[in-house]
């Protein structure tokens, strides 16, 4: 497995896994693997529908998909930790790169902030996974209604089972860190796609600075040769763009709104004609 550390803003990082030489078999998969092939499966066929119902569930989806936090995504990138596979990566037989531009991320930092990215929202993915359980049986109902399938309750397995995707991967990075087996390997490759700006002055400027865009997102994956990542890294960027944009609005709302408070207190402190007639 390769872990990569992909630096989206000056404070922010996606982390994404890239799984080497799988040779699973469909009858060597879990139950749950088998799931979500199926329905991935299906998904697949309702996009290539012109119209129809199964089209608009499709694009509301998405819709829904693009919102799910990158975070989120790049946990579900890494496999859980099997039995086999703890045997394999102790035993050394699967080794597991942490790859990172050392123009951004510090060689002595990259393996903290990986155990940083794989932890930081355990808790969170348990709330709502928990949440998740809780609202499926208020959905029954929906079952009722006749042709259409009951979309909030599978709305909500696939939640439920995305955060528990998430925790698992987050687990299996945190295994990794506690028995020293991420191998950190610096990348000359991702400091040249960096290349374009420098990630340490645009830390000192103060604010938050994106580091990678929209248009880099394929130079990317065919330079790391992982056609996969394009879509995770457009996800990922347009999320932070929004987060970013969004609090650079508060910002100059909040800076407005202090102008105009001082500015009030002041006409308020400085005498009228009337006040001035009275002291004379």
């Amino acid at each position: 497995m390769r872990l990569f550390l992909l630096p989206v803003s000056t404070r922010r990082t996606f982390m994404y896994a890239q799984r080497l030489h799988v040779t699973t078999s469909p009858s060597d998969r879990s139950y749950v693997d088998r799931g979500a092939a199926w329905a991935a499966k299906k998904w697949a066929e309702w996009e290539k529908k012109e119209s129809g119902w199964q089209r608009k569930v499709v694009d509301y989806g998405n819709h829904a998909f693009r919102r799910i936090p990158y975070e989120e995504w790049g946990l579900k990138s890494v496999p859980p930790l099997s039995a086999r596979r703890r045997d394999d990566e102790l035993r050394g037989k699967e080794k597991v790169e942490l790859v990172f531009p050392p123009s951004a991320i510090a060689l002595e930092k990259a393996e903290q902030l990986a155990l940083r990215l794989a932890t930081e929202r355990q808790g969170l993915h348990k709330q709502k996974m928990l949440w998740c359980f809780v609202g499926m049986p208020i959905t029954i109902p929906f079952a009722l209604v006749p042709i259409i399938p009951n979309l909030p309750f599978f709305y909500l397995v696939y939640r439920a089972w995305s955060h528990w995707k998430a925790i698992s991967g987050g687990k299996h990075i945190q295994w990794l860190v506690e028995n020293k087996l991420l191998q950190p390997s610096p990348s000359k490759i991702l400091d040249k796609l960096y290349s374009s700006k420098d990630p340490a002055a645009a830390e000192a400027s103060g604010r938050e600075e994106l580091l990678l865009t929209q248009q880099q997102v394929r130079t990317f994956s065919e330079a790391l040769d992982v056609p996969a990542l394009e879509i995770e890294l457009e996800r990922a960027i347009w999320q932070v763009e929004k987060a970013v944009a969004d609090k650079d609005h508060g910002k100059a709302a909040a800076s407005t709104t202090k102008k105009s408070d001082s500015e009030e207190s002041q006409d308020k402190q400085q005498p009228t004609g009337q006040d001035k007639e009275k002291k004379q």
